[in-house]
């Protein structure tokens, strides 16, 4: 029995990882979990579950649930998160939190020497280089839950890096992938949100759009795989189908092709090595699919994309910097403070009007993220 700690459970993939714990309940078991407003879907969590810990978004909230449920503790805020992971019992902590707040909670639960299943892109594009050594000298395994580096990590397996001649990362293009330039001057909130092919939260759904998603992804493939950046290239692929591909020394592409469905990678993470029948799968049938596309990238028409290859090559404090300008605009967007194209005016002007820190300690890290985000909001 896998014993985990969700942070994030009323999210899409925490809820995604909910339903794969209930499919093999002799398999594994939620101990711990948190989640943040969704206060309706987090008591029925609590219900279903019967977690021993959970943390919450105050303490106010905190003491209403433990009126509730005496039987359960209760905890919040950020420090909570870290509370929650250094739990005795906990085998696997999932990080399926949204921004840089997964950040301290990762690092607690490598420091306590816990497997983490990582779908937080922030942590590794903050701290990167933090995170991977300390998991190196820890011993602690790092599983990948995004689909495309889920993807890579499949067909990595059985291999040797030093084979890699390149990863090739694939973008559905997001909502706007067949707009120019001129016709996203106007776009709304609500056509952001239209994705042609996965359901996600607002900010990830956003960050497609903008392909910063993507590029958020490149960084966490540099530190997940030790690859360097000029191994690393996008493809354009409408279909969403070759989650991603790796290329090898000798010609030879291995893909991995998959239905939009983010239960996959997560059964994966949590059963390596060994693979598991997924409970009522989506429909996926290469025969109806028929024809693949894949496209070169336009980083003109995509230009936060190439901003996020540059910061990381700069490496340093520039890709919080990044990070933290792209979550305060995007979160201006989404509420009808900024256009669309306001956003990487922003975080273009946070970049280069920072001076980037070399091999900066965590507190530092969190200091820029926090200066950079009041920055941000002042010019908002």
């Amino acid at each position: 029995m896998k014993k985990i700690c969700l942070l994030g459970a009323t999210g899409s993939v925490g809820t995604s990882t909910v339903q794969v714990v209930q499919s093999y309940p002799n398999l594994f078991k939620i101990v711990a979990f948190s989640f943040y407003e969704n206060e309706v879907r987090g008591r029925e969590l609590i219900e279903q579950l019967k977690p021993k810990l959970v943390a919450v978004k105050s303490l106010e909230m905190a003491r209403k649930l433990k009126l509730d449920y005496p039987a359960i503790q209760f905890t919040y805020e950020v420090e909570g998160l870290s509370e929650l992971v250094v739990l005795e019992e906990v085998d696997t902590v999932i990080t399926a939190l949204m921004g840089s707040v997964g950040l301290r909670p990762t690092l607690a639960a490598i420091e306590a020497g816990k497997e983490v299943a990582l779908a937080n892109k922030e942590t590794l594009v903050m701290a990167g280089e933090l995170v991977m050594s300390l998991a190196e000298r820890k011993n602690v395994k790092i599983f990948p839950l995004d689909s495309e580096h889920s993807a890579i990590f499949q067909c990595l397996q059985g291999e040797k890096l030093e084979h890699v001649s390149q990863l090739l990362i694939t973008a559905s293009g997001g909502s706007f992938r067949d707009y120019s330039r001129s016709e996203l001057t106007h776009v709304s909130v609500s056509d952001a949100l239209n994705h042609p092919n996965w359901a996600m939260g607002k900010k990830i759904t956003v960050d497609s759009a903008s392909m910063m998603n993507k590029g958020l992804e490149v960084i966490e493939a540099r530190w997940l795989f030790n690859m360097d950046y000029d191994k690393i290239k996008i493809l354009l692929h409408r279909e969403s189908i070759v989650h991603s591909l790796v290329q090898f020394i000798d010609g030879t592409i291995k893909a991995q092709l998959g239905a939009n469905d983010m239960r996959e990678p997560i059964q994966y993470a949590l059963g390596f090595p060994e693979r598991m029948a997924i409970k009522n799968p989506n429909y996926f049938d290469l025969v109806s699919i028929g024809k693949l596309h894949f496209e070169e990238m336009n980083f003109e028409r995509f230009p936060l994309l190439q901003l996020a290859f540059d910061t990381g090559r700069i490496g340093g404090t520039a890709p919080t910097v990044m990070n933290a300008a792209n979550e305060i605009a995007v979160n201006a967007f989404i509420n009808g403070k900024l256009s669309f194209l306001d956003i990487e005016k922003l975080v273009y002007k946070a970049v280069y009007e920072e001076k980037e820190i070399q091999k900066p300690d965590l507190s530092i890290l969190l200091e820029v993220d926090k200066d950079t985000r009041k920055k941000v909001l002042s010019w908002i």
